[in-house]
């Protein structure tokens, strides 16, 4: 008789407690490695999806660089080797073009990148 009981309000809970653990978690970030080298970006198109958290973690091989965003108010300097955490909420959708910002040698005007937040 107990059982009887018990049984529907299990249910009862899992139905109402379902959506909560199989959403996702919009606070937990997008996280994306980067390198910078001798004129270039890898990758140089990153794709984030509108409203997410990304975390970019952008490591300089080579020598100094710089990373900059500005249509999200970015402007990093990144030291060699030394792995550089940058975040950022994706909250517009768009192409926006990002550069090094701490000039590298002759090829420094050609270090360009592209950041595409995309609609859910």
């Amino acid at each position: 008789m107990r059982l009887m009981r018990v049984i529907p309000a299990l249910v009862f809970v899992s139905i109402l407690t379902a959506p909560i653990l199989f959403a996702q978690d919009s606070t937990v970030p997008h996280e994306i490695q980067v390198t910078a080298k001798k004129y270039e970006f890898n990758p140089s198109v990153i794709k984030v999806k509108k409203g997410e958290h990304v975390k970019l973690v952008i490591t300089a091989i080579d020598h100094e660089h710089g990373f900059k965003l500005e249509d999200f108010k970015i402007d990093q300097h990144l030291m060699k080797g030394v792995p550089t955490t940058v975040e950022f909420t994706a909250d517009k959708v768009g192409e926006f073009k990002f550069h090094c910002s701490h000039f590298c040698g002759p090829g420094h005007p050609k270090m360009k990148g592209k950041l595409v937040v995309e609609d859910n």
